[in-house]
């Protein structure tokens, strides 16, 4: 519940004015409600008995006949404005919270990044976010709105009726409907989640099998991926019918209550009645009061059986916010994400350096150890790079060469050593102001569906064609796409509609639109024959011809294509052991 608390905090301070308006116009329509029914109860009482007084022909049918318009009229018009600004106001604060998620998993450590499996953890995000809608529709709006309708009618029943009625209808329904709320939430939580973590299997697989639908085919793994699909579903159908039989049984119980309580409410008042304290049109105030109060509970019915999948979805994106850090402004108008003792006027690195400018990117002293390894992955390693330089870094599988370039793109926290660029630590860079001289080109870049144009500007939005066809050509990738339709070339999900070599290519040609002061590659030419590779590696240095490149290599046409080349050692379990 505490997670479900703080997410109604959050859409609260996003849309405040609005959930207190609909809260306010949902108040106002179970007061109608109650108000219409009671008053029509007294309404048909006291006519029929002022007949039976034969006093009817002076009896005021007018007004009474008004208000019940007029309640009516009113209760319809604030069920409206009610509708309208709560589902307005939630749909804008959960889409607020996806913005806010996104960013979340944007600025997360790399290490948390590259367990994240896209396709999962956007289906997961965006079903979790869906289940949160019921947060303040369905749960704590109407709890609020219900409780406070509740202690109005009290008082308003104990003020025209009796104590005892007021009484009796209010700790009927506060005990009476705790008991089926609290087993239904309880029976419920299980069902719930299961039938959540199915619909996301579901959709995980389903959306597997449409994407991977050729490879499955080929392999013969369609029937088998359609076999798990379907029973995905299974278990969802299942759990879902299990959930509705709690909430049509918590209703029923519901329904007894509300039954109990107004037979009730109608004994006591014919009691008083007959008792002369009251009349019997006020009698029939509190009977028809507690008919009309059932609309305080029953909609909770559905609130509570949902209350499973909204706790874990409520847990899950609690978990993923991550608090901002705070900025610290400084002498140049870059920002630093830490608090400092000592304020430097930090000095970025500009574009235009001369070819053979010492240490642009320097690595000194540098230890990395990950999360619970025995060895660190890197120990004392020192490099640096100038500008117009190549330094390839070497060495078996596992030695540590990607991790280099993490580190140098600030994905990675080293454990020791320091890392400058230009004149400032890498650490004391802003982070808008880092990526426009720093380009990392890791093993496994993202495309996404739409037109090649589209898939180079990320890199350059003002980039015209002539650039973008230049970048192509710093790729040896211009005359593929000419002779597949150009720039207009529309690209499936994930580059689909180009090879791997290609969609690797496309990707190389998007950082060269950046015109990085350093560039970091990772394998640059996997995929690619000899002779292509050779050609890519020898454009890419005539476009770049000043800037910095550091790449982690295996293929011996990368080694010689560099300036100078650092092996790592693989390291063993026992070395660098404290």
């Amino acid at each position: 519940m505490t997670a479900l608390f703080g997410i109604f905090v959050l859409i609260w301070r996003d849309q405040r004015q609005s959930l207190l308006r609909g809260a306010a116009l949902g108040l106002v329509v179970l007061l109608a409600g109650v108000s219409l029914l009671a008053l029509s109860g007294w309404f048909i009482t006291a006519a029929a008995a002022a007949g039976l007084a034969g006093t009817g022909a002076v009896f005021d049918v007018f007004r009474p006949s008004a208000l019940v318009r007029l309640l009516a009229l009113g209760r319809t018009a604030a069920r409206y404005g009610e509708r309208l600004l709560t589902h307005d106001a939630t749909l804008r604060s959960l889409a607020a919270l996806r913005v806010r998620l996104l960013r979340s998993y944007a600025a997360a450590p790399y290490d948390r990044l590259v367990r994240l499996r896209g396709p999962q953890v956007l289906n997961r995000l965006t079903a979790d976010v869906d289940a949160l809608d019921g947060v303040p529709l369905r749960l704590i709006l109407p709890v609020l709105a219900g409780l406070a309708a509740q202690a109005l009618a009290f008082l308003a029943i104990w003020h025209l009726v009796s104590l005892a009625v007021a009484a009796w209808i209010a700790v009927g329904f506060g005990a009476g409907s705790t008991l089926p709320l609290v087993w239904a939430g309880r029976a419920a939580l299980k069902p719930s989640h299961r039938a959540e973590m199915a619909a996301q299997a579901f959709r995980s697989r389903l959306i597997d099998m449409v994407q991977a639908r050729a490879d499955l085919a080929i392999y013969g793994q369609l029937v088998r991926q359609k076999q798990a699909v379907l029973a995905a579903d299974l278990r969802r159908q299942t759990d879902r019918a299990r959930l509705d039989r709690i909430e049509r049984r918590a209703g029923l119980a519901l329904a007894m209550v509300g039954t109990l309580v107004a037979g009730g409410a109608l004994a006591l008042g014919m009691a008083l009645a007959q008792a002369a304290t009251i009349t019997p049109a006020l009698a029939a105030v509190g009977f028809f009061a507690g008919l009309a109060l059932m609309e305080t509970v029953a909609p909770l019915r559905r609130a509570v059986s949902d209350l499973g999948r909204m706790a874990l979805a409520a847990r899950r994106v609690a978990g993923g916010l991550a608090p901002k850090p705070v900025a610290t402004p400084v002498a140049s108008g870059l920002t630093r994400s830490q608090p400092s003792t000592t304020e430097r006027a930090p000095v970025p690195v500009a574009t235009p350096v001369a070819i053979g400018t010492p240490g642009v990117l320097q690595i000194t002293g540098l230890t990395f150890r990950r999360p619970g390894a025995l060895a660190p992955v890197l120990h004392d390693v020192s490099l640096s790079v100038a500008m117009g330089e190549i330094l390839a870094i070497a060495g078996p599988s596992g030695a540590g060469k990607s991790t280099v370039l993490l580190l140098a793109a600030r994905l990675l926290q080293p454990g020791a050593g320091q890392i400058t660029l230009g004149s400032l630590p890498l650490a004391d860079w802003d982070d808008a102001a880092l990526r426009r001289q720093l380009v990392l080109v890791p093993q496994r870049s993202a495309l996404m569906a739409g037109t090649l144009r589209a898939a180079l500007t990320l890199a350059d939005p003002q980039a015209d064609d002539a650039t973008l066809w230049a970048a192509l050509e710093a790729a040896q990738l211009a005359g593929v796409i000419r002779a597949k339709g150009g720039l207009a070339l529309r690209l499936g999900p994930l580059g689909a509609g180009l090879s791997g070599g290609e969609a690797r290519r496309l990707v190389l040609a998007r950082a060269v639109l950046r015109r990085p002061t350093v560039l970091l590659l990772d394998e640059p030419t996997e995929g690619l024959d000899d002779a292509t590779a050779r050609k890519v590696l020898t454009a890419l240095r005539q476009h770049l011809p000043a800037a910095a490149i550091l790449t982690a290599s295996h293929r011996r046409i990368e080694l010689d294509w560099a300036d100078r080349v650092l092996t790592l050692p693989m390291r063993r379990p026992n070395d660098g052991a404290d």
